[in-house]
């Protein structure tokens, strides 16, 4: 979710036997094949589709605060309120509000399974939409559990989907990491939407990740690829080779975006339909 604008790789590729793999595994949710089982190849090895009242803290912890702008100069203070984070209607609900607290003029929630679920390399999807309006940031992302290779950007950061709420027909996907010499890169492709679609709508947003290669889909549909990387006194495929934990946010303001403005509707709200993520078991 960092941004610091550097070095920017953008690719847009299609390619039809990934959807249709995609588009199989939807399929075979829908017939029942979804809960820790095996389909087509892919072993669904954690998931949680929200369906009681309450968020499970088994599967998730809340990260409070704002911590100096989290390094991206955001405006919110995250809280783990029920008015910030709630579960209803088989839906997450993410909710960012215009309120004053602990110094600040927004407050909003960030979850994450650090310490509760890492994994490495496999399929990771998440079914949800987000809100429009200039100055909201949702994400979902991956960060190392336990990196051998230091701090940020050298221990990696693979950001699955994120939004500029001024953009709702255009998402991100990107991994930052860091050359030989430490310096900050990152490589990152867009989606854009049909006309008369976005992010307001559900959508399934999805990462593919191997040894030597991520890939990022929407609806099934492939639009990048990312197989170059490096990091600092390591070989490739360092530092993409270690678990890493699942981070979602919707956070107000800040470098990627830019800030609220007069015309910003609050509250703004991420609803998530399920996360899932599977390892793969076949060719």
């Amino acid at each position: 979710m960092m941004k610091i604008h550097r070095h920017q790789i953008a690719l847009a590729r299609n390619n039809p036997l990934r959807s249709s793999t995609w588009a199989t595994m939807s399929i075979l949710g829908l017939l029942g094949c979804g809960t820790l089982t095996v389909c087509g190849g892919w072993e669904l090895v954690w998931s949680d589709e929200f369906k009681g009242t309450l968020i499970d803290t088994n599967h998730w912890k809340f990260e409070t605060g704002n911590h100096r702008g989290w390094g991206n100069h955001e405006l919110e203070y995250y809280t783990s309120r029920s008015e910030n984070a709630c579960v209803s209607n088989g839906l997450l609900h993410i909710v960012a509000r215009r309120e004053s607290t602990n110094g600040f003029s927004y407050t909003s929630a960030r979850l994450k399974t650090e310490g509760l679920f890492a994994e490495k390399y496999g399929r990771f999807e998440f079914r949800a939409k987000f809100p429009a309006g200039q100055g909201f940031w949702p994400a979902f992302w991956l960060m190392p559990e336990h990196s051998p290779y230091g701090g940020w950007p050298g221990c990696g950061e693979i950001d699955i989907v994120e939004n500029k709420g001024n953009y709702p027909a255009v998402v991100q996907g990107t991994i930052h990491y860091a050359g030989p010499r430490g310096e900050y890169l990152h490589s990152s492709g867009l989606y854009t939407f049909l006309q008369n679609d976005g992010v307001t709508n559900l959508h399934t947003y999805g990462l593919d990740w191997t040894t030597n290669s991520i890939q990022w889909f929407v609806d099934g549909k492939l639009y990048e690829t990312q197989d170059r990387w490096t990091t600092v006194k390591a070989h490739y495929p360092a530092p993409f080779d270690q678990p890493f934990y699942i981070i979602m946010n919707l956070a107000v303001g800040g470098d990627f975006g830019g800030n609220p403005d007069t015309n910003t509707a609050f509250p703004g709200e991420i609803q998530v339909d399920y996360v899932r993520v599977y390892r793969k078991t076949g060719p």
